[in-house]
């Protein structure tokens, strides 16, 4: 059994290790807590992974939509990388996608941030598209 949750869901296995291992901690044994706490740390670290991915995801995709005359297929080719590296890190660890949906909305405004930051545009604040809109193949604003 755990070894299956390993396999279908890293970020997952990685926090019910680290509870278990803070639960069954004991004096005199191996240093459960900090051990724990570096499991846990590589869960945090592919959840940072995806919510970084999906903020470089926005800011290409607003990029698209609000200067049309930069259209080219290096831009497209952009967005589809960060839609597959997106995708992988969401396979490996499917708890994320509720993470990142749950967040999409501060997600969307570091996406604003850093398009803003790269172009000089001023981007609406409110989101443009959802995250499952972002995430499928054919989409383009």
């Amino acid at each position: 059994m755990k070894e299956d949750l390993y396999n279908r869901d890293f970020v997952c296995w990685t926090q019910e290790t680290a509870k278990r291992l803070r639960a069954e901690a004991r004096i005199g044994e191996a240093d459960i807590q900090h051990l724990a706490e570096e499991i846990e740390d590589m869960g945090k670290r592919d959840r940072r992974a995806a919510f970084h991915r999906a903020a470089v995801l926005v800011a290409h995709l607003l990029k698209w939509k609000y200067q049309p005359q930069k259209r080219s297929t290096s831009g497209s080719a952009t967005i589809r990388l960060q839609r597959t590296r997106l995708e992988r890190i969401l396979a490996d660890s499917p708890s994320l996608r509720g993470s990142v949906e749950e967040t999409w909305t501060a997600i969307y405004q570091n996406g604003i941030t850093q398009a803003e930051a790269e172009t000089g545009l001023d981007v609406p604040e409110d989101c443009q598209f959802t995250f499952a809109e972002a995430l499928r193949p054919e989409f383009l604003p």
